[in-house]
């Protein structure tokens, strides 16, 4: 799964003509989305009238997006793409598999437009903190992303004994600690920047080994 470009980064220039052009219409119908659902709701804003006000068919809509959840939903989805993107790539370095995850979504938080969709992060996060139908769907994108990471895990590297066992546990992990700081990111009040919001998946992830030693005791 290849990450999507933004059409304002270096390499939407290196692109041929008509990719440039898709992606622009991608970006229009993911800023469009963002405003009308953040503005009216995500319920009363139709497909017809998204697809009337960027001025694209029903059909240029569904080339690019599955349904408006996606579209809602395509930051956080973009960011998971380029997580599986890096995941093909990184070496089996001798670094616990735990530590690898973390890795490969910190370089690919690092490799989304840094103002441009972080903005677009929190409008989408904020959406879906309100829409139910955004975090079922949200869910089901998860489950899909999980499989196909387990995927690559299980072709590129050999691990040990119960090795899949260990690697979904991992992930899950991963998963539980990213969510964490997606939850503080959004709620803070200033600073919404890809860069803190690294910062902040490496301190929810530092604290996956107390999480695992700390004891529940009877309070006085």
């Amino acid at each position: 799964m290849t990450p999507k470009t933004s059409a304002h980064s270096p390499a939407a220039a290196q692109l041929p003509l008509r990719e440039r052009k898709k992606l622009r219409t991608r970006q229009a119908l993911i800023d469009t989305a963002l405003k009308l659902f953040g503005e009216r709701g995500f319920d009363a804003v139709t497909l017809d009238e998204l697809c009337d006000v960027v001025e694209v068919s029903k059909r240029t809509f569904f080339r690019n997006f599955g349904s408006k959840e996606d579209v809602a939903l395509a930051p956080t989805q973009d960011l998971w793409a380029a997580f599986l993107d890096v995941l093909e790539d990184c070496p089996a370095d001798g670094r616990t598999l735990i530590a690898l995850f973390e890795d490969a979504l910190v370089a690919a938080i690092d490799r989304m437009d840094a103002e441009e969709w972080a903005e677009r992060a929190l409008q989408s996060r904020r959406l879906a903190s309100r829409t139910p139908s955004m975090g079922a769907h949200g869910l089901a994108f998860c489950d899909r992303t999980s499989r196909t990471a387990l995927a690559v895990v299980e072709r590129r590297f050999a691990l040990p004994g119960t090795g899949d066992v260990r690697a979904h546990l991992a992930l899950d992990m991963l998963l539980a600690a990213f969510h964490r700081a997606l939850d503080g990111w959004v709620a803070q009040p200033a600073g919404h920047t890809r860069t803190d919001l690294a910062h902040r998946l490496r301190a929810a992830c530092a604290e996956l080994p107390g999480a695992l030693t700390t004891k529940a005791e009877t309070r006085a």
